[in-house]
Formats: structure tokens, C-alpha cells, sequence
């Protein structure tokens, strides 16, 4: 057997974040009364606070953004797009989603069947950009954490993916060398380019089939697909 140790990305890649937030946006837009603050609907709320995020957080993982200020200035940001000057909303905000998107749980088809399968045969890790304290919550209420021997955060790590020394952090420790391990995710260049320019083979998690000019180790569009690329069955 190839290999050993298989290291998973969680976010879009086991978890649904996507669903997840969705529904928790929308429990946060009825909460507060959104609309008679003046944002105009649901969907413009989380596309606005999406387009916001995205920004911030590439802020954030290139080094230039502390965490505990991307956390409330996503929200501050998003209520100013609608002319929302409220700080202590943004915060309220802030902290509920963080409360409730961890245990609004969403997993993709076949995520808790795969891994559980893969836990008989392979020492299973986690490697994650996401907040430490966040993605503990996600792991347990999600019922994953009995199949995951090592989470690596980059918050432990002290750099983030796709720094390979992100990618070293996880072998020492998990004890394993780069020929036996194999990264799993759904982000392109943080994922799988970092783990190949890392020197581990990678599985591109591609579920919308997405083009790309990119040449990973292998390539899915359903999580049930790796028992295939290992040779074990459904």
C-alpha cells in the first residue's frame, strides 16, 4: 500500500461551508431584522459579506490581517455597503456567526461513509486554514473527530497553506514521510499546488468540474471516488 497517511482539507472539501453559512446567514438576516435596517434582501446580505470576506481573508492569509480583526471587520464592511454604520451590530453579528455556523452542520454526500471506511485502513489528518476553535466545533458536532488522529491548523502551524512549511508541520506531526502521504482538497492553488510544490500527491476535490490547466496527482468529483483511487471498495 502506497500510502499511509491521508491529509484533508475540511472546508468545501468534507464540510459543506457553503450550506452551511447560507443558512446561517439567514437565520442571522431574520434575527436582526435586516431588511428594516436597510439591506435589501437575504441574497444581497451574503453575496455582499462574501465579496467583503474574500478580500479580507486573502488579507489575512497572506500575513497582513489579524485574525481577530478580519473576524468583526468582514461585518462592518458589509453593513457599511448598506449605508449600516452600527459597530456593535457588526460585532453581535460577528460572534453569532461564529457561534452558529460551526454547529450548522452540512457535510458533502458520502463525506462521514468515506471516512469512516478510510479509518479502518489509513491514519487520517486534518489541515485547515480555518479558526482553530471554529473548526474543532465543526469536527465534533459533524461526528468526524473519532476518524482524525492529527487536526492541523494553521493558527498551531504558525503559517497557513499553501506554504509548504505548513505542509512539514503536518508530516512531523503525524510522523509521516512525504512518499506515504497523500493531500486531499478543493482549493487549487492552496491545496493541491502547495502540496505539490511540497512534493506530496494530491486529490483535486472538483465537484462542479471546474476547468483548469493544472496537473494534480488525481482528480474527483465525488468523495466516494478516493475508495476508488485506493483500490477499496464503495
Amino acid at each position: 500500500m502506497k500510502y499511509k497517511h491521508l491529509f484533508f482539507d475540511l472546508d468545501r472539501t468534507l464540510w459543506d461551508f457553503d450550506k452551511s453559512a447560507s443558512q446561517t446567514f439567514t437565520l442571522l438576516f431574520e434575527k436582526h431584522n435586516l431588511k428594516q435596517k436597510g439591506v435589501p434582501d437575504l441574497k444581497t446580505f451574503f453575496s455582499t459579506y462574501n465579496k467583503h470576506n474574500d478580500v479580507l481573508w486573502e488579507s489575512y492569509r497572506n500575513g497582513d490581517l489579524k485574525k481577530e480583526i478580519l473576524r468583526d471587520l468582514r461585518f462592518v464592511h458589509t453593513l457599511l455597503s448598506f449605508g449600516i454604520r452600527d459597530e456593535a451590530l457588526a460585532v453581535t453579528l460577528s460572534e453569532e456567526y461564529l457561534y452558529y455556523a460551526p454547529r450548522t452542520v452540512y457535510l458533502f454526500p458520502g463525506a462521514v461513509e468515506v471516512v469512516k471506511k478510510l479509518h479502518t485502513q489509513y491514519n487520517l489528518h486534518l489541515i485547515t486554514n480555518g479558526f482553530e476553535e471554529v473548526q474543532h466545533i465543526k469536527i465534533q458536532t459533524a461526528g468526524l473527530e473519532p476518524y482524525f488522529t492529527k487536526v492541523i491548523t494553521s493558527e498551531a502551524a504558525g503559517v497557513k497553506k499553501p506554504d509548504p512549511k505548513i505542509f512539514e508541520y503536518a508530516l512531523l506531526k503525524a510522523g509521516a514521510n512525504k512518499s506515504e502521504s497523500l493531500m486531499i482538497g478543493d482549493d487549487m492553488e492552496v491545496d493541491i499546488l502547495g502540496a505539490q510544490s511540497f512534493g506530496m500527491d494530491q486529490i483535486f476535490f472538483n465537484p462542479e468540474g471546474s476547468p483548469h490547466q493544472e496537473k494534480p496527482s488525481f482528480e474527483i468529483r465525488y468523495l466516494t471516488e478516493i475508495l476508488d483511487i485506493l483500490a477499496m471498495k464503495p
